[in-house]
């Protein structure tokens, strides 16, 4: 659906994506990140021709993205910024209109367009069309945000930090509602995010970026399993003590197989309410632990926890 091929920008003397090679599969979730300056936005909007290429070329079904007219290619991205910026003046309805008016479509295909929009992201259309943006929460504002990108049902969707200016609970609320509306839509979908616990709960695949280059990607999986150089191993060392504050002891200990006789190796003992970043710190030190649950024991590698995690995504542990 997207390629990358050996692309680059530059400005000046200053390099901020170097010989970048990427490619989106058509209905994925693609998920760019990276430290601050690692070369993730530039990269997402040089898709859409927001910014230039200096060197080599991007690809949209199959073709170069400047074989296209920009507005013409830019009505097949939807795109969702951090900061929403609904027209203030504007109702709900005309917001999530705008795309369509300027392909000219009817009024009565707006409408129920518009309608079909709102009930999709749980805001019953007869109480939020008529609003004006003021008059919604942040979390709200950003369901019309994504929406509106859906407009004209274009194949990919463009989502730049959506969620990073909410709260912690609008913000995980929204996650899940877009898994849940992106298994109906399955559209392809590239989003930048600086949270490794974002990218992790939400990503297909995950774009690591430093300095403007690849440094991996892959599956969550993937960079748990197999990290491929110093920089990943830092990143995923991060990534780990974040995501098991998701998991229980409990999911975890069902990979150590049947309980032992006691404590017989005298290592650290830990409990069923013991979080397992926790646990996950000791096995820093020894080659196991001992799970203590109801007078059982059981002994737990670091391998037991990666194993664990290459089979679970964030979300599938709650």
């Amino acid at each position: 659906m997207i390629k990358f091929e050996n692309v680059s920008k530059r400005y000046g003397n200053k390099t901020v994506v170097d010989r970048v090679n990427i490619e989106v599969k058509e209905g994925e979730f693609f998920v760019l990140i990276g430290p601050s300056g690692s070369g993730k936005t530039t990269t997402m909007k040089m898709i859409n021709r927001l910014i230039d290429l200096s060197e080599g070329y991007i690809y949209f079904k199959g073709k170069p993205i400047s074989d296209y007219s920009v507005y013409e290619m830019r009505w097949d991205m939807g795109y969702v910024l951090q900061q929403i910026a609904l027209f203030p003046h504007m109702t709900i309805r005309d917001n999530i209109a705008q795309v369509p008016l300027m392909k000219q479509w009817n009024k009565q295909d707006i409408d129920a367009r518009v309608d079909e929009l709102l009930d999709m992201v749980g805001l019953p259309p007869e109480q939020f069309r008529d609003r004006m943006p003021s008059e919604l929460s942040g979390g709200q504002r950003q369901r019309v945000g994504v929406v509106r990108a859906l407009a004209v049902d274009p194949p990919v969707i463009l989502m730049d930090e959506p969620f990073s200016a909410l709260d912690p609970i609008t913000r995980e609320k929204l996650q899940d509602d877009l898994l849940a509306l992106q298994s109906k839509i399955k559209k392809t979908i590239v989003f930048v995010t600086h949270d490794i616990e974002e990218a992790f709960k939400l990503g297909d695949r995950i774009c690591l970026l430093n300095q403007g280059r690849v440094e991996q990607i892959g599956t969550p999986n993937e960079f748990v399993k197999a990290p491929k150089n110093e920089f990943v191993s830092q990143f995923i060392g991060n990534l780990t003590s974040v995501v098991l504050n998701h998991f229980s002891i409990g999911k975890i200990v069902e990979l150590a197989g049947a309980p032992v006789t006691g404590n017989e190796d005298t290592l650290p003992i830990v409990h069923r309410n013991d979080a397992v970043s926790d646990v996950y710190r000791e096995l820093a030190t020894h080659e196991a632990v001992m799970i203590e649950m109801d007078g059982q024991y059981w002994r737990l590698t670091r391998e037991d926890i990666f194993r664990f995690l290459s089979q679970n995504k964030v979300g599938d542990a709650r």
